[in-house]
Order: structure tokens, then C-alpha cells, then sequence
């Protein structure tokens, strides 16, 4: 494998092309025209053009990226996450191209695409699961039937989902035609797929996911866990690895399952295996993610392993290097999702230009991003313009540093959920690690953020009471700097 197509873009393709050159391999991007400055085109060995700004009209043009391959001698397909990334179709394309997809076979793509698929798949090795529906709803009367067994809350789900679309909470019998309705229309609308099933809804779960990486040879091993349960939207903010609340024995229990649900699908590749967890530990299998998951760094950090390349060793016909036995957790790590966004106002997506752009550095600091001081922020793509990460002998560490992390990181020119991160980490059920994906809900409003600016503005206004008095006293000691007759103009900024 000499050259790699990124069918992807910002910080994802950024950090597949780093792996790449490191292991001697030269990469290929390809891009939209908004996107035509990016980093990431900048830095591959070669760029193409492939369309408008619209996704639909540039990086979900399946043909048109292995097209692309073929023009420019690349051996492979890396999608990184989002976009073709989970697409079947996709991937056997590439294969049928006489290309190598870096990630699972189509058919076990297929299989997990489907939650309803997936838990059949799963349930032939006593993988643990939310009690509801094995088969698509039917009908109103068929649900009916299934609440008296499970009552109520339940969830309603689209079997093609993700990211909360077609999911919806049915709290009692009058509102339950009502929501299989909108949930099917809204599943129709988003896969294209109006097929939803019924869970018994679990109030106050974590949600926590086991990293695995199988090879073709039928190896498979579990990277541990990560903590996934501080969410907005159904969709992640804060991940962390390892778990607070696990047990050695239920992360063991947990890692078996993942990889059981691995070896139900045949799988090869990077994968992630997704539970819901309740109050008592019980674990149940809500779904697995046939690609690199965003928030993979801190496993990487954890376990000093790096996915990407593990992905490409396995897609050459590799084996896998290391046992189960031979990998261990060290130290803890935390990430936080920097999205152009406001969390004073509904976490709403926010775009404009990056007038400051400064990143944090430092021992245990890593930043995952894809953007430049200047640039703008286009409206057509995900919102999220970088990932912090920090690393920590053990979770305190981690998340003091963090912390510091987020204060030395500087943007200006849009909104973005530094702010929330940092007050995220400051609150005491996240301390002691005692939270669930009810996090935001239950202890989040922007009038926290508020009192935030509220307490820093009246700290300055103390010092520079203090400052102005001191100099009133001791005019000389405080007297700007003379450089070549000039004042030195110098001032510490701190912005989000």
C-alpha cells in the first residue's frame, strides 16, 4: 500500500494523512470548494476537486472519489468518520474498483447498519439487551401489546439511525401513535428507511463504548472502555477513557460482549461497541460503529496505540501485533469536543471567521483540528472545528489538566462549547465521576455561564481597583516599559 485516497475532510483527514506520511505512505485528498484552503488539502501529497460545497454534491460521490483513486495510482479508500464511512454500498464499490477499503467488509457493515440487524446478530452469543421489539413495528396494535410487556417510558427508534434522528421518548398510551408517526417520518426523511422498533427506556444511563480491532485472520481484542454520557441532542461532548464507574470485572464482562458482537458480523478493522448502562451496572447492546469513532484519541492515549495505523495494518492483511493480555490501561484521558456553537442558546451551530485561533500546548495536551486562524466556518458541514484532549497520570490530573487546556485556548470570531466544557468539568457530579447522559438536563443552563462571566468580570474590576490604587502610590513602579522610546503595548487575553 504506496497511496491513500482520505474520503473525508478537516481534522479526521488531517489526522489519517499524519499516519500515513509516518508510515511512509503518501496521501491523496479530495475536496469541495469550499473547502479548497483547508489544511488538510494543503498538507496531502496530492488534492482534487470533486464539487460544490453541498456534501451531497462533493464527499458523499462515492464513484467520483474512487474515480479519484484510480487517476492518481492510489492502492486504497481510508473514509475516516461520517459521510461514506458506514455506507455498504460504498465499500464494496471500492472492492469491485480493485481497491482496498480500510475498514470492515461491506456485508458487516450491512449487518451493524441496522439496529434491529445488529441485535439479532448479537443475540447469538447471550449478548445482554434492552428489553422491546426484535423486528421492525408493525402496527399501533403490535406496540400496544409490547408495552404491557415492557411499560412505560419507552423509546422509539429508527432501525437506520444515528445521532437521535427518528428516536423518540413515549412517556404514556395517549401519546404513543402520535410518536411511532413523527419517528417514522423523521427516520424516512434521514435514511431514506422508515423501519423504527420500540426499547424500554432506561431514565438515567451511561453511555459507554468498548473500542475493538480485529484482524482478517479472526484475532479480535477490546481496547477498553470510554465514557461517553455527557451528551446534547443524543450526540457526544465530553468522552473519557477509562470509565469512572466500571469495575475490573464488569470491563472484562463488557470487552467479551463487545467482542462477541465483533465475531457475530465477522468483523475486521476498528470498530466500537455501544451499551447503555443503568444505575446498578446492568449492560445492555444499543449498537456497534463500523469506523473510527471521533472521540478514539483518548484510547489512543490511554493504550499509546494508534488506530489509524493499527486500521492500515489490517487492511494490508496484517495480524494483529498484540493479545488481550498483553494490553493495559495507562494513566486517564479526557476529550472535549470544540464545536462552533452556543451553549447559551440551545447549543445552536454558529459560523463566521476565526479572528483568534490560538491552541493550548503543553505536557498530556493534544489537539485533533482542521482549521487555521482566519479562516471561515462554513455553514454545510459538522460544526465541530477541533477536539482537546488532555492526559493524566489519573483522572484528576486529566482533568485539571483539561482545564488548563481550555484556558490557554484562544478563538474568537464565533461561539463555540469551550465555555460549557469548562464548566462541565468544574461540577462536582462530574468530579466524582456520578453523572449519566442526563447531564446537560439536569444541572445545565446559560445562566451558569452567566455567572461565570459574572465572577470573572468582578475579579478584574477587584485587580484593577487594586492596580489603580498601587499606582496612585507608586507611580514609577507600575509605568509601562520603554523599548527605543516606544511603550510596550502587552495585554493577556483569554476568550472563547
Amino acid at each position: 500500500m504506496k497511496k491513500i485516497v482520505v474520503a473525508n475532510r478537516g481534522e479526521i483527514a488531517l489526522r489519517v494523512m499524519r499516519s500515513a506520511r509516518e508510515m511512509g505512505i503518501q496521501t491523496v485528498a479530495v475536496f469541495s470548494e469550499a473547502d479548497r484552503l483547508m489544511p488538510f488539502v494543503q498538507y496531502a501529497d496530492e488534492a482534487v476537486c470533486i464539487g460544490p460545497a453541498p456534501s451531497s454534491q462533493s464527499y458523499l460521490l462515492g464513484e467520483k472519489i474512487i474515480a479519484v483513486a484510480k487517476e492518481t495510482g492510489a492502492d486504497a479508500i481510508h473514509p475516516g468518520y461520517g459521510f461514506l464511512s458506514e455506507n455498504a454500498r460504498f465499500a464494496q464499490m471500492v472492492a469491485d474498483a480493485g481497491l482496498t477499503f480500510i475498514g470492515p467488509a461491506a456485508a458487516s457493515i450491512e449487518v451493524m447498519g441496522s439496529k434491529l440487524a445488529a441485535k439479532q446478530a448479537a443475540q447469538q452469543f447471550g449478548v445482554p439487551m434492552v428489553p422491546g421489539t426484535e423486528t421492525p413495528l408493525r402496527s399501533l396494535e403490535e406496540a400496544r401489546e409490547v408495552v404491557k410487556k415492557t411499560g412505560f417510558p419507552i423509546l422509539i427508534k429508527a432501525s437506520a439511525g444515528g445521532g437521535g434522528k427518528g428516536m423518540r421518548v413515549v412517556q404514556q398510551e395517549s401519546e404513543l401513535e402520535e410518536q411511532i408517526r413523527l419517528a417514522k417520518s423523521e427516520a424516512l426523511s434521514a435514511f431514506g428507511d422508515d423501519a423504527v422498533f420500540i426499547e424500554k427506556y432506561v431514565g438515567a444511563p451511561r453511555h459507554i463504548e468498548i473500542q475493538i480491532l480485529g484482524d482478517q485472520f479472526g484475532n479480535c481484542v477490546y481496547l477498553f472502555e470510554r465514557e461517553c454520557s455527557i451528551q446534547r441532542r443524543h450526540q457526544k461532548l465530553i468522552e473519557e477513557a477509562p470509565s469512572s464507574c466500571l469495575t475490573p470485572a464488569i470491563r472484562a464482562a463488557m470487552g467479551k460482549c463487545a467482542v462477541d458482537v465483533a465475531r457475530a458480523c465477522n468483523y475486521y478493522g476498528a470498530g466500537t461497541v455501544e451499551f447503555l448502562v443503568d444505575e446498578q451496572l446492568n449492560f445492555y447492546f444499543l449498537e456497534m460503529n463500523t469506523r473510527l469513532q471521533v472521540e478514539h484519541p483518548v484510547t489512543e492515549m490511554i493504550t499509546g496505540l494508534d488506530l489509524v495505523k493499527e486500521q492500515i495494518r489490517i487492511a494490508r492483511g496484517e495480524k494483529l501485533p498484540f493479545t488481550q493480555e498483553s494490553l493495559q490501561i495507562n494513566g486517564h484521558a479526557i476529550e472535549l469536543r470544540i464545536c462552533a456553537e452556543d451553549p447559551a442558546n440551545n447549543f445552536l451551530p454558529d459560523t463566521g471567521t476565526l479572528q483568534t485561533y490560538i491552541r493550548p500546548q503543553g505536557y498530556g495536551v493534544r489537539v485533533d483540528d482542521g482549521y487555521e486562524q482566519g479562516m471561515d466556518i462554513p455553514i454545510y458541514y459538522d460544526p465541530m472545528i477541533a477536539k482537546l484532549i488532555a492526559w493524566g497520570s489519573d483522572r484528576e490530573e486529566a482533568r485539571e489538566r483539561l482545564i488548563r487546556a481550555i484556558d490557554e485556548y484562544q478563538v474568537t470570531g464565533i461561539r463555540t462549547t469551550l465555555p460549557f466544557g469548562k464548566w462541565a468539568l468544574q461540577q462536582q457530579p462530574f468530579i466524582e465521576g456520578n453523572f449519566d447522559t442526563n447531564f446537560i438536563s439536569k444541572y445545565f443552563t446559560p445562566q451558569a455561564l452567566d455567572a461565570k462571566d459574572e465572577d470573572a468580570a468582578r475579579a478584574a474590576a477587584i485587580l484593577a481597583s487594586q492596580l489603580w490604587k498601587a499606582a496612585a502610590t507608586a507611580p514609577q513602579a507600575l509605568a509601562p516599559a520603554q523599548v527605543n522610546g516606544q511603550v510596550s503595548k502587552w495585554k493577556k487575553r483569554r476568550t472563547f
